[in-house]
């Protein structure tokens, strides 16, 4: 049983953990809990800013989500967001929107086991680049849910 007062502890035994990082390992993080709305992104917000054709997100509670090493480099890239990156390496971690200010978005592709959680759909294909093409059957939609 966890010492009392441990709730960290207590709540990852029960809950689905995930460890994570950045290219050069500067910054290294911690999430756990449900994920929901695991996505592909094709805006152009966010190819821009991984120099990416599409970034994998996963959406968590924010409270669940706790640096363990680092600290993230932040960037207001649209009214009421903030991208979290290394500052070092430049590797692009977190998305937060203030319109839902209790979840942060993390990328799935710097997660220890980017296998752990599957993207299930492609969203903001109407920006998606014209050489990319989309034939993994997975449902698209023009723009955000």
């Amino acid at each position: 049983m966890a010492p009392p007062g441990n709730e960290w502890y207590r709540r990852s035994m029960v809950e689905s953990c995930y460890l994570g990082g950045c290219l050069c390992g500067g910054v290294r993080y911690q999430v756990s809990g449900a994920v929901s709305n695991p996505c592909f992104c094709h805006c152009a917000s966010c190819r821009k800013a991984a120099g990416a054709p599409m970034v994998p997100w996963g959406t968590f509670a924010r409270t669940s989500f706790r640096l363990t090493r680092g600290a993230l480099a932040e960037y207001r890239s649209s009214p009421g967001v903030t991208r979290g990156f290394c500052a070092v390496c430049g590797t692009s971690l977190t998305y937060h929107n203030q319109a839902r200010a209790a979840e942060i978005d993390v990328a799935l592709a710097t997660l220890d086991d980017p296998t752990a959680l599957e993207p299930q759909v492609h969203l903001w294909v109407g920006d998606k680049l014209p050489w990319v093409s989309i034939n993994d059957g997975r449902p698209q939609f023009t723009a955000g849910l």
